[in-house]
């Protein structure tokens, strides 16, 4: 019965570790603004200031695998690098040590005193204290959010204890603890601790408990030495749950973790080899508290210290293990090109963001197709890809912006500030587009969550539209990357068809609403995906304008649109009879 028990809570424990990382992930993505995502950018933009970063915060409160889950959960969420998290995992692997002394403070006064008050259950309880207050009374988003994300913290932390009390009775086991005291060999020793840890799923308690068992008297530094190595290893545990559900950046976070610990074990089995030479007379030394802390924090120190010149070498074994996708390929923007180091030479630092913004034109491109296919074929994949890349999107308007404001502030000459002002609109435009692909996106999901479909006829002229959108943005695209003044031209014939398409359908769809032909329910549902293809088409004909004002001097909108029309009278009224025909409704 004790063991069924012991099963239950310790799946409990499994549950609310999950439930907490969701927490707090949904929580880091609604508050991750700008602001957050530079402190994040400023903190680790270096291998250094990141391991400094990890043992400060895992000194703090106590636990390198909680450290690790947060950063599996910035890097997840796109705040992170890969490269950026190492170096918080290395300093993490040292400020666990941390743990070890405050145990130690128990053996000097009963537990009393300040270990009570710095204890992980503390600062857990303070942590879910401010943040229920926050979730429950903050009138701010951001404060309630931060609320969010200190009580998936709490409940992270409440798992994490949960799954270690729930194995506690083994500290007591008379036959578990003559099994500790007998690990002299290194191999031995080494695997239990890996089977202990992986069990406590902590290092910190792992190490605690190997000091409370350090004082009977019966630990040896051969016994305790191979148990820290392996201890490191098994604590990765909590680590590759946080991985579950992740994507594959935050998987590769999980295994930085786990390589370390392992490479960890192997430098620290260099020692055996140096000591089967010299014979050093400290391995029979009886272990106390103290000295137990103080062989983990050196251990540490020293192996992780090693470590912190080859981040980029551990940074590519993972990339090993776990390559790119082809997804990601896709997906990836190329921001590291906007380098403010370029500033000074605007020539360059122009050429550097149109190459990210041909990047920016391609995805959002991508994002509208994908967001169009769903209207045909609903696929639950493909709308979070569409809801993942618009977030990608944001973000390129956010850095692409800035770069270009920070650019004009440089001192440009007039001609390289018009073209700024220029591609700062088409930015504004291609997400303006992105936002209503999302659009698109979400109808077609809502849809589907409710079992709604449109009539044949309904469908049959969406079609059309859609169709339409389609060819309109690969224009758009096209011409903006190869500045095509005269492939463009084909986008305001164009734009013109597709608004009087979806004027057409709006009144059709009215007659049929009134005649009973099709659901109420569905009439909002269709205007507003006509209202989003049109005003991508209305965003097209502005990135069209911003394309031809490179060839124009002297530009006025309303003078170049009267201008045209009389001077490609012919041709417009051409274009616009083909797609008439191309694109046309079949009568009602």
């Amino acid at each position: 019965m004790e063991n069924i028990k012991m099963i239950l809570s310790l799946l409990c424990g499994v549950a609310l570790f999950l439930y907490g990382m969701s927490v707090m992930g949904d929580g880091l993505k609604k508050v991750a603004g700008n602001q957050l995502e530079l402190i994040l950018y400023r903190l680790t933009n270096s291998p250094l200031k990141g391991f400094l970063l990890g043992t400060a915060v895992t000194c703090v409160i106590q636990s390198s695998s909680a450290t690790t889950v947060m950063v599996v959960g910035f890097v997840n969420s796109g705040m992170m690098k890969v490269s950026q998290a190492i170096g918080v995992i290395l300093g993490a692997n040292i400020g666990t040590a941390i743990t070890g002394w405050v145990v130690c403070l128990s053996y000097i006064d009963a537990g009393n005193g300040i270990a009570a008050i710095i204890s992980s259950s503390t600062i857990s309880a303070v942590v879910a204290i401010v943040g229920i207050l926050l979730h429950m009374f903050a009138k701010k988003d951001t404060l309630q959010h931060l609320g969010s994300i200190m009580l998936g913290f709490a409940v992270l932390m409440t798992g994490m204890s949960m799954m270690s009390s729930a194995v506690e009775p083994l500290k007591t086991n008379p036959a578990f603890i003559s099994v500790m005291t007998s690990l002299t060999n290194p191999i031995i020793g080494i695997l239990f601790g890996i089977a202990f840890a992986a069990v406590l799923q902590s290092v910190s308690a792992s190490v605690g408990v190997l000091q409370a068992l350090s004082v009977t008297g019966a630990i040896s530094f051969q016994a305790a030495f191979p148990m820290i190595l392996g201890m490191g290893v098994g604590a990765s545990t909590p680590i590759l749950l946080a991985a579950i559900g992740a994507n594959r950046n935050g998987h590769r976070t999980s295994l930085v973790y786990l390589l370390v610990c392992i490479i960890g074990l192997f430098l620290g089995c260099i020692y055996y080899p140096i000591d089967a030479f010299f014979h050093f007379g400290f391995n029979n030394m009886i272990m106390n508290p103290f000295s137990v802390a103080a062989l983990n924090t050196i251990y540490r120190i020293l192996v992780m210290t090693v470590m912190l010149p080859f981040v980029k070498l551990l940074e590519k074994a993972i990339y090993k293990m776990i390559p790119i996708s082809q997804e990601e390929k896709e997906s990836t923007a190329n921001f590291d090109l906007l380098e403010e180091r370029f500033l000074s030479n605007p020539d360059v630092a122009y050429e550097q963001s149109m190459i990210v913004m041909s990047d920016m034109a391609r995805d959002t491109k991508k994002n509208v197709d994908r967001a169009l296919s769903l209207l045909d074929t609903f696929d639950e994949h493909n709308y979070n890809r569409t809801v993942e890349l618009e977030s990608t999107l944001n973000k390129y308007e956010d850095k692409l912006g800035n770069y270009l404001v920070k650019l004009m502030s440089v001192g440009v000459s007039l001609e390289q500030s018009k073209m700024i002002n220029k591609s700062i609109q088409a930015i504004s435009d291609f997400e303006r587009i992105s936002d209503y692909a999302l659009d698109l996106a979400q109808v077609s999901h809502h849809m589907q969550s409710r079992k709604r479909v449109f009539s044949m006829a309904a469908v049959d002229e969406l079609t059309v539209v859609s169709t339409a959108t389609r060819e309109i943005m690969d224009i758009t695209v096209k011409s903006f990357m190869n500045e095509d003044a005269d492939l463009v031209k084909r986008v305001f014939p164009l734009r013109e068809l597709i608004t009087l398409n979806c004027n057409e359908i709006k009144k059709r769809h009215v007659m049929r609403l009134k005649s009973g032909d099709c659901d109420q329910s569905k009439g909002s549902e269709l205007f507003d995906l006509l209202n989003d293809m049109q005003r991508i088409s209305e965003h097209c004909a502005s990135l069209a304008l911003d394309i031809i004002k490179a060839e124009e001097q002297d530009f006025n909108v309303h003078r170049f649109l009267h201008k045209y029309e009389q001077q490609n009278k012919g041709d417009y009224i051409d274009l616009l009879h083909y797609y008439e025909e191309k694109y046309s409704i079949q009568p009602s």
